[in-house]
């Protein structure tokens, strides 16, 4: 019961060819070769050449992504600053009424 089953192995159908039988071959010894010089590969990349037109555009596209990049992070601090500023406010005007509401009584 608890000793595991295991299944028999399939026998072939069809015809069944036998195995080849391979015949050792004889090696004959070829005539030695000169070693030829090796041929420097040719560069898969071509290289770039930085005209004095395209070093002034790459200039100008990083200053400009500098410029939005910065004005993207002031406004984020100033955005945050101002939301500061008013839970502040907001906190003193509570404050401001809680107390005056506990002098009243």
């Amino acid at each position: 019961m608890f000793r595991p089953k295991l299944p028999t192995m399939p026998q072939p159908t069809g015809i069944v060819t036998p195995p080849a039988v391979i015949e050792p071959t004889m090696i004959t010894p070829g005539t030695p070769t000169t070693p030829t010089t090796p041929v420097a590969p040719a560069p898969t990349r071509p290289t770039i050449q930085l005209t004095p037109g395209t070093a002034l555009a790459l200039v100008g596209g990083g200053t400009a992504v500098v410029l939005v990049v910065g004005a993207v992070l002031v406004s984020m601090l100033l955005a945050v600053a101002i939301t500061g500023a008013s839970v502040a406010v907001c906190a003193v005007v509570l404050r401001s009424l809680l107390a005056s509401g506990n002098r009243r009584r």
